[in-house]
């Protein structure tokens, strides 16, 4: 199996900075993607960013130029600058990955991490 842990949220004022991290770890042939969603309440889920194994990056319109995603090997990253109170919700780590080995069977998976709060007091 996969797994996805998440970690850095918590309690910042507005204009401030979080810095969330996510590992991945498990039985994982390659990773395809990683990236990171949020739901605030009464919301829906939604992309924040993500980054494929070509480079590709990909932010919400809401987020671009004050987030910063990037991958390094299994570990996935995002720095939140100028933070505002409706970037609070729960972040969620997403990877796209090919689990097993060649000798078990390869297959594909979409990992979820367990969310982390994000909280943007005004």
């Amino acid at each position: 199996q996969v797994q996805l842990v998440e970690s850095g949220g918590g309690l910042v004022r507005a204009g401030g900075s979080l810095r969330l991290s996510c590992t991945a770890s498990g039985s994982i042939f390659s990773i395809n993607s990683m990236g990171w969603y949020r739901q605030a309440p009464g919301k829906e889920r939604e992309l924040v960013a993500s980054m494929d194994n070509s480079g590709r990056i990909n932010y919400a319109d809401s987020v671009r130029g004050r987030f910063t995603i990037s991958v390094d090997d299994a570990k996935n990253t995002v720095q939140m600058n100028s933070l505002k109170p409706e970037d609070t919700a729960v972040y969620y780590c997403n990877a796209d990955v090919v689990a097993g080995t060649s000798q078990s069977g390869l297959k594909y998976l979409e990992v979820w991490g367990q969310g982390t709060l994000v909280t943007v007091s005004s």
